[in-house]
């Protein structure tokens, strides 16, 4: 590569690191005088890079927002950066790249690196083992996702259309379906899945939406003001943990909220304090609710809390949480396990 080119592509590399660069600082960094700076920038502007010059004391050039993306210059950091982003993006479930766009944004940034580090990267990605189960399909499409954060970030309604965990479309009661217009709080991204919680005008109450599941976003005109209150990733982990599934589970646990969310998720449960239990050594009650579509499950959960507690609710976890009981004493003693 000629030293003239190579100039360029590093007053190229330069301006997109961000911020306005002057002409005396990007002289000194090329090694060339400012006539030279001022040559190169009309260069890059010939081959449609969206050089903008900034007048005033401290002014320069900047890249200015363009019809298409310019030429990127990565270093070797930058691109492993970006490549394992995607990767990891992908496996976890959290791109938001409907069909195969990831896969073909890592193979664009794969055929334009230098062939030294291109087999080096790919060193990387073929020795690399994840410990997680890929995540299902459940990225949002851009259509959806952009529109949703616009409203989201300028505080506008948005008009959706829905589809319920049912899979019928139609003018929706709780967590149902159809057309409706919402409030949105804010986005989250949470096991492998895009949700926004806000204000369903349709029945005037607050819901949490998956994005995999709208197939229509657009920002109608007008605000609003978000409420006070918890965050938009509270909101979603509450909602999670309350949705009207087949069994609802009430437990009084022994001891603080603090230590019992450490073991159970927002997602799962609903902890909070019972004042009016308490014990003579001063350590008091918690109250935990979960919404459960099977019980099989529970026994195993509450004995790794390995905290006393008591269940209010259902019946049939008590039969459930004894049967575990006898298990577990049949183990110790080196009993046969029971038919």
């Amino acid at each position: 590569m000629s030293r003239p080119v190579s100039r360029v592509l590093t007053l190229l590399e330069l301006l997109q690191s961000g911020g306005v660069r002057t002409v005396a600082e990007l002289a000194g960094r090329l090694g060339v005088g400012e006539r030279t700076v001022r040559r190169y920038v009309d260069h890059l502007v010939d081959l449609d890079v969206p050089v903008e010059s900034v007048r005033g004391r401290y002014g320069g050039y900047r890249l200015a927002p363009g019809h298409r993306m310019p030429p990127l210059m990565l270093t070797d950091d930058e691109a492993l950066a970006v490549l394992l982003g995607l990767v990891a993006g992908r496996r976890t479930g959290i791109t938001a790249a409907a069909g195969t766009a990831g896969e073909t944004a890592a193979a664009k940034v794969r055929r334009v690196l230098p062939e030294r580090l291109r087999h080096r990267l790919d060193a990387v990605l073929d020795s690399l083992t994840f410990t997680i189960a890929p995540a299902g399909s459940a990225a949002p499409e851009s259509a959806v996702l952009l529109p949703v954060a616009d409203a989201v970030r300028h505080h506008r309604p948005l008009a959706i259309r829905y589809t319920g965990g049912s899979g019928r479309s139609g003018s929706g009661g709780r967590g149902g379906s159809g057309e409706r217009t919402v409030y949105p709080y804010g986005l989250v991204a949470h096991a492998g899945r895009w949700y926004v919680t806000g204000r369903d005008l349709s029945v005037g109450a607050d819901r949490t939406f998956r994005l995999d599941r709208i197939h229509g976003a657009r920002v109608l005109p007008g605000t609003f003001e978000p409420p006070p209150g918890p965050g938009p990733a509270e909101r979603v982990l509450t909602a999670l943990a309350t949705a009207p599934y087949r069994h609802e589970v009430t437990v009084r646990v022994r001891g603080t909220a603090e230590e019992i969310r450490a073991r159970l998720p927002r997602s799962v449960a609903v902890v909070a304090a019972a004042d009016d239990e308490g014990d003579g050594d001063g350590e008091g009650w918690c109250r935990v609710e979960i919404r459960a579509e099977r019980l099989d499950w529970l026994p195993g959960l509450l004995a790794s809390l390995d905290r006393p507690f008591v269940v209010e609710r259902p019946d049939e976890l008590r039969g459930l949480v004894a049967d575990l009981a006898n298990r577990l004493m049949d183990a110790a003693r080196g009993t046969p396990p029971r038919d």
